[in-house]
C-alpha cells in the first residue's frame, strides 16, 4: 500500500481549474518536513512542481507554474493541496504528491514517500 493518496484529478479544459489533494493513507504516517507535488507527462521525466514546508513558512514553485498554481496545507488534517488555475494543454500529466524528511527539498531524491498519482488531462 502506498503511503500517500492523491485525489482531485480529472479531465479539464484549457483555461480551467482543478484542486488536487494529498493525504496519508489510513494507518500510515510519513516524514513531514517538506511536502511536494511532482508531475510526469507522457514520454517525459518526472519534474518538480511545487513544495511547502510543514510549518507553512516556505514554498517554492517551478517556473512554469508560477502565478497559476498554489500549494497549501492543512496540518490539522495532515493534508496538502495543489490549486491549479489557468491550466494549459502542456500541464497534462500524472501528478504525484510526495513527502520528505529534509527541509527545502525540490528534487525527487529527498522525497521518500509517494502517492500512486492522479491523472490530469487538459484538453485544448
Amino acid at each position: 500500500q502506498v503511503p500517500l493518496v492523491e485525489s482531485g484529478g480529472g479531465l479539464v479544459q484549457a483555461g480551467g481549474s482543478l484542486r488536487l489533494s494529498c493525504a496519508e493513507a489510513s494507518g500510515r504516517t510519513v516524514s513531514r518536513n517538506t511536502m511536494g507535488w511532482f508531475r510526469q507527462a507522457p514520454g517525459k521525466e518526472r519534474e518538480f512542481v511545487a513544495g511547502i514546508r510543514w510549518s507553512g513558512s516556505w514554498t517554492d514553485y517551478a517556473e512554469f507554474v508560477k502565478g497559476r498554481f498554489t500549494i497549501s496545507l492543512d496540518s490539522a488534517r495532515s493534508t496538502w493541496f495543489l490549486q491549479m488555475n489557468n491550466l494549459h494543454s502542456d500541464d497534462t500529466a500524472i501528478y504525484y504528491c510526495a513527502a520528505s524528511a529534509e527541509p527545502f527539498a525540490t528534487t525527487g531524491r529527498p522525497f521518500n514517500s509517494w502517492g500512486q498519482g492522479t491523472q490530469v488531462p487538459v484538453s485544448s
